[in-house]
C-alpha cells in the first residue's frame, strides 16, 4: 500500500474501514454504522457469508483460523491468534470461523483437520497450514504477505 493507511474490520457491521495514520489517535468510528473501531484488531468470529464478503473486498491480507470449541489444539492456539492480530493490526485482518457453526466455506475448501489456517489475498488462498503452529512459524504464515 502506498498511502500507509490502516484497514480495520468493524465488529458491529463487518464493514471495512481505511484509516489514515494521522486519524488513528482520534478514536475512529465505522463509516457505515458509526460503531467504535477496535484498533487492537481482536479477531472476530464470523460466519460463512461474512467471510466470503471479507475475502472478496479486503485490500489487505485476510488471515482465517478455522477452529471448533471442542478442539484442544484450537483452544491452545487462540491466544496466539489474538497476539498475531494485534501485531498486524491495520496491515491484515484476522478472523476466526467456528466450523461447527459455519461449515460451508470449510467444506468447500476441503478442510478436514482443525485448526486450519488460511491467508487470503485478492480473494484467493495464498497460504494454508493444517494443525496448530505458534511463535515464529505462525508469524511467518502472515509476514510474507503483508
Amino acid at each position: 500500500m502506498s498511502d500507509k493507511s490502516s484497514f480495520f474490520r468493524c465488529h458491529q457491521c463487518g464493514g471495512l474501514n481505511r484509516i489514515p495514520p494521522e486519524r488513528l489517535g482520534e478514536g475512529p468510528v465505522c463509516g457505515r454504522c458509526r460503531a467504535q473501531i477496535d484498533l487492537a484488531a481482536s479477531p472476530a468470529d464470523i460466519d460463512d457469508a461474512a467471510l466470503r464478503r471479507l475475502i472478496k473486498s479486503s485490500p489487505v491480507p485476510v488471515f482465517v483460523d478455522f477452529w471448533a470449541p471442542w478442539c484442544g489444539p484450537c483452544r491452545m492456539l487462540a491466544p496466539h491468534i489474538v497476539e498475531l492480530a494485534q501485531r498486524y493490526a491495520g496491515r491484515a485482518i484476522v478472523v476466526k470461523v467456528n466450523t461447527d457453526a459455519a461449515n460451508e466455506v470449510a467444506s468447500s475448501l476441503g478442510i478436514q483437520a482443525i485448526p486450519t489456517l488460511l491467508v487470503y489475498r485478492g480473494g484467493k488462498v495464498i497460504e494454508r497450514q493444517s494443525g496448530a503452529v505458534m511463535g515464529k512459524a505462525l508469524d511467518a504464515l502472515l509476514a510474507a504477505h503483508v
